[in-house]
């Protein structure tokens, strides 16, 4: 069925509608990975947003359950260049197409993506509605669109009650971390596993005294969808964290929230950080770290009272915060996926140094890592 993507603007793009025969809108974004589109359609903090898949040929080798980063595709809607209906792997179990209708989730194929991706970065992110009919029709519907900013995603992707994570770590004494749920993956969860947590993940709109009740030894914020600016209660909590000096680690949406709650700001990127790739520098080492990204918000340098905060991370692709470290309390933060590895272990340290805040607390330890 031929069908168009229409943007706010007015410009449209047709193609062939697969996935589910429903029509979708939300935020347009382009992401510049060449592999890994399972683990962007589970991924919650694309929640209310349109991907466009800038490598060329989408869905070979199929959908590994194993591999989700949640229980849900998030997407509004997808659109590809090359969607393959055949699928490959030994491992799949289901085609991406398949995923996707049970999902009730569109898709667009046979679209020119190279030329819509340059719109988006020349022309900035934008509402979109992707669907069939009258392209007129779907051009209003894009327009009537709320922005991103005046939408709660946070509350639409947390998990309703508390939980456990299954997996157990192998350490006989583990450390036990409360995780604020605002989209967190399943592999961030995963990682900490590894670093010898027991994770006890929690809804977004949590207490900061129910997170630091006992036996929390740390404090994970995680990545989600959203404005940051739309969260002040998100904010007020972080806030409260960091003046009871437990060890905070945050990643993504986590990281704007943290530098809020420092007193910064965040703002709007034109076009955000969406793929793998981007190169980072740490300061304390100068080393550079290839990082996965997926984010649409950033906090400006300028923001920061040195005071208050140190940037440990700056992107080398255009000078943005990558990461920040509070200067009176142990809580840290980046703006990139550590856990997505693309590095692929140029990043994990992260993790190792969230585990030894936890333990240098548990010893007593009065002073934080002083670590970038």
């Amino acid at each position: 069925m031929q069908a168009h993507i229409a943007l706010e603007t007015g410009r449209m793009f047709r193609g062939r509608l697969l996935g589910a025969p429903v029509g979708a809108g939300g935020e347009l974004v382009f992401h510049t990975g060449m592999t890994g589109y399972q683990e962007i359609v589970s991924d919650p903090s694309y929640a209310g947003q349109i991907v466009v898949f800038t490598a060329s040929h989408i869905g070979n080798y199929g959908i590994h359950e194993s591999d989700h980063e949640s229980g849900a595709v998030h997407p509004a809607a997808v659109v590809v260049r090359d969607f393959c209906r055949r699928t490959f792997h030994r491992r799949r179990e289901t085609s991406l197409d398949e995923a996707l209708r049970r999902a009730g989730v569109p898709a667009l194929a046979d679209v020119d993506t190279r030329a819509l991706t340059t719109v988006i970065r020349d022309e900035g992110t934008c509402r979109a509605w992707l669907g069939a009919g009258d392209p007129d029709a779907l051009v209003a519907k894009a327009r009537a669109l709320p922005p991103m900013g005046e939408v709660d995603w946070v509350r639409r992707v947390s998990c309703d009650e508390p939980w456990e994570f299954p997996r157990q770590p192998a350490d006989p004494r583990p450390l036990e971390v409360a995780v604020l749920d605002c989209g967190v993956k399943t592999s961030i969860l995963g990682q900490l596993v590894a670093r010898g947590c027991r994770v006890r993940v929690f809804p977004a709109d949590t207490p900061a005294a129910t997170l630091l009740a006992a036996p929390t030894e740390g404090v994970f914020l995680s990545n989600g969808p959203g404005d940051p600016a739309s969260q002040p209660t998100l904010v007020a909590t972080v806030r409260a964290l960091l003046a009871a000096r437990v060890p905070v680690f945050g990643i993504c949406l986590g990281h704007q929230l943290l530098a809020r709650a420092l007193g910064a700001d965040t703002v709007k990127l034109p076009f955000g950080h969406h793929g793998a790739n981007h190169p980072v520098r740490r300061a304390s080492t100068g080393r550079v770290e290839i990082t996965s990204q997926n984010h649409n918000y950033a906090v400006p340098a300028e923001s920061l009272d040195p005071s208050v905060a140190r940037i440990t991370h700056v992107s080398l692709n255009d000078d943005s915060v990558e990461g920040l470290a509070a200067v009176a309390a142990p809580a840290y933060s980046v703006q990139y996926h550590p856990e997505a590895a693309p590095g692929p272990s140029d990043s994990k340290y992260l993790f190792a140094r969230f585990r030894e805040e936890m333990l240098a607390r548990r010893k007593g330890g009065a002073a934080h890592a002083a670590q970038g």
